[in-house]
């Protein structure tokens, strides 16, 4: 575990600025690192502010936490679906400018994907 001594430590640790660090502690959000985490998957302030106020209500809070982070690891499971299908996409279409370079056909007028 990294000991954090100060917010120019933890700035460098979490990669946020200490103006973002100062805002979190502002508004009661705690437990930076996981935190970090969490924002870099998407979820919004506002949703770490009610999973930092779940925190504070102990274990009878745990299932609403539990559905809480379910649900958001479904949302990014879409996001890598959608981003997948995206980078196939991508792939498609460097695919067929590496042929066009290698063996150009002046008559092709276009593409069609076939995935």
């Amino acid at each position: 575990m990294i000991a954090i001594n100060s917010i120019e430590q933890a700035a460098h640790v979490t990669s946020l600025t200490k103006d973002t660090i100062r805002y979190y502690e502002k508004i009661g959000l705690l437990g930076i690192l996981f935190l970090t985490r969490l924002k870099a998957t998407g979820m919004t302030i506002e949703e770490m502010k009610r999973y930092r106020e779940l925190s504070s209500h102990g274990n009878d809070a745990i299932p609403e936490k539990m559905s809480m982070l379910e649900m958001h690891k479904q949302n990014i499971q879409n996001e890598i679906s959608r981003l997948m299908e995206v980078q196939k996409i991508i792939e498609y279409k460097l695919d067929h400018y590496h042929e066009i370079i290698q063996d150009p056909d002046f008559n092709d007028t276009g593409c069609t994907p076939t995935l």
